[in-house]
């Protein structure tokens, strides 16, 4: 039953990406160019709502779906894995012309040449997965 409450959860979410265009490359296309407020909008938004989402499940010690207890850890503070990890983010972003949550909504909306992208983004986290204890954390 959970499983289903997490799809259809994900449907809603890529409704509102696909139906907001922050899935539209012409709109990412936009937002690295400096040429339109439209997607810092959109992610300043996200960012506020997940801010005041975060100090609610912290401050009413929320749990999950099955009752076990949240645990939000700080993460280890570190110039190097911020600033290393968010150009590799930033460049595949930008040659992609989508993040993470927009490929699978383009996917779903019928774009196949996004299944590429897909493709290479599962095997660039497979490959961090193999170097993740080589690499500075």
């Amino acid at each position: 039953m959970k499983y289903i409450i997490y799809l259809v959860i994900g449907v809603f979410f890529g409704l509102i990406m696909y139906k907001s265009e922050a899935a539209s490359w012409f709109r990412i296309y936009e937002m690295f160019r400096f040429a339109s407020f439209h997607m810092y909008g959109i992610i300043g938004s996200a960012l506020v709502i997940g801010i005041i989402g975060v100090q609610i499940i912290k401050r009413n010690n929320i749990k999950t779906l099955d009752g076990s207890k949240m645990s939000l850890a700080p993460k280890n503070k570190s110039i190097a894995r911020y600033l290393i990890g968010g150009i590799i983010f930033g460049l595949g972003w930008a040659l992609a012309g989508a993040c993470p949550g927009p490929m699978y909504v383009l996917a779903g909306a019928g774009y196949s040449s996004i299944l590429i992208v897909i493709f290479g983004a599962i095997i660039g986290t497979f490959l961090y997965g193999l170097l993740k204890n080589k690499l500075p954390h």
